[in-house]
């Protein structure tokens, strides 16, 4: 089970950290990734991080002003969002694996929405 939290209502250059809290498997043993559905949208893959940690991954859209990480002691993922604009608005979700993993492996999502 992975349950997201830490979305919100945020202006423009704003900063929010979701957090994604696994249990009912070994979290430290798969990949993890964000991924996030705007309304009327497909889904968008945000960022992965590996196993441990060390090696991060971000959608050109999001690099540079988020951050993955993991603390496998928690079993917990984060995104620290940072410099949010308009575009950032959506519903994100925290998924087991790699990139856009099947929906069976996601979370029930967070709404993250940026205005002013």
């Amino acid at each position: 089970q992975l349950v997201e939290s830490g979305g919100g209502m945020v202006q423009p250059g704003g900063s929010l950290r979701l957090s994604c809290a696994a249990s009912g498997f070994t979290f430290r043993r798969y990949d993890m990734s964000w991924v996030r559905q705007a309304p009327a949208k497909g889904p968008e893959w945000v960022s992965t991080v590996n196993t441990g940690g060390g090696s991060t991954y971000y959608a050109d859209s999001v690099k540079g002003r988020f951050t993955i990480s993991r603390d496998n002691a928690k079993n917990t993922l984060y995104l620290q969002m940072n410099s949010l604009k308009p575009e950032d608005t959506a519903l994100y979700y925290c998924a087991r694996g790699s990139r856009v993993p099947p929906r069976y492996y996601w979370g029930q999502g967070t709404q993250v929405t940026v205005s002013s």
